[in-house]
């Protein structure tokens, strides 16, 4: 019998590499662990390989001056990991316009070392849209 309960961990490496790349839209390494096979589901929207992931934040956070805070990390079985975090946003264009937005992230990994994403899930607000967009 395996038990089947996550545990909060330190943040890793290599997702705040990520959260940095969505950031800055620089995804060299922070970009690393996804690969063409990775599928991502933001909201209804289902993204499939890294190049598209890359575009579809280009298209959402390009506008914008963001800023992602990881909050919590848990690790589960089977390469399951968790995040909770606070985006700080604003439009380019009304920079002091500031809103903050909760997400969650799963990321189901194809393997530990090096990371690899199969499948990124990712859920974000509430969040007045209007606000933002």
């Amino acid at each position: 019998m395996t038990d089947d309960t996550a545990q909060a961990t330190a943040v890793p490496s290599w997702v705040l590499k990520f959260m940095d790349a969505i950031d800055t839209l620089e995804f060299g390494e922070g970009f690393a662990p996804l690969t063409e096979n990775t599928d991502m589901f933001f909201g209804t929207a289902h993204i499939h390989g890294a190049e598209a992931i890359k575009a579809f934040f280009v298209k959402i956070d390009a506008p914008l001056i963001i800023t992602h805070e990881v909050l919590e990390f848990w690790t589960a079985d089977d390469g399951v990991r968790l995040l909770r975090g606070e985006a700080t946003m604003a439009r380019k264009s009304e920079p002091d316009k500031v809103v903050r937005a909760p997400f969650t992230h799963i990321f189901y990994l194809d393997r530990e070392e090096p990371v690899r994403i199969r499948t990124l899930r990712i859920t974000a607000g509430p969040l007045q849209t209007d606000a933002v967009m």
